[in-house]
């Protein structure tokens, strides 16, 4: 995770990746294959753009990995969009605005209340 984070930042040159963040690698036990997932830094930058610019760098950083790590064979690299932290972004905002509604109809039947 570290070894690809470093080689887009410093290798990749293609300006539709711009700052990414890699969240999770999931990696198949013979090292065949390789799920990353990613998400813009801080939300800036277009992920779909950035998604087809990984896509298209894959084999160069497949080559980059195998040769840092002196692996024999490399994993096939997936590039994905991690949306859990907008996912969670917003569960959190739907419970926010459930309590608050929630609150208000409380506060609402009985005045006395408070």
């Amino acid at each position: 995770m570290r070894l690809l984070s470093e080689q887009i930042r410093r290798e990749v040159k293609d300006p539709r990746i711009g700052p990414v963040t890699i969240t999770a690698v999931e990696v198949s036990r013979d090292l065949g294959h390789a799920t990353v997932y990613f998400t813009p830094f801080a939300g800036i930058g277009d992920a779909g753009a950035a998604l087809e610019a990984l896509k298209h760098a894959a084999g160069y950083l497949r080559h980059q990995v195998r040769n840092l790590m002196r692996l024999r064979v490399a994993p096939e690299l997936d590039f994905r969009i991690d949306d859990s932290i907008e996912r969670g972004a917003r569960l959190s905002t739907l419970i926010h605005d459930a309590v608050a509604d929630d609150r208000n109809k409380h506060t609402d039947a009985d005045p006395d209340a408070e």
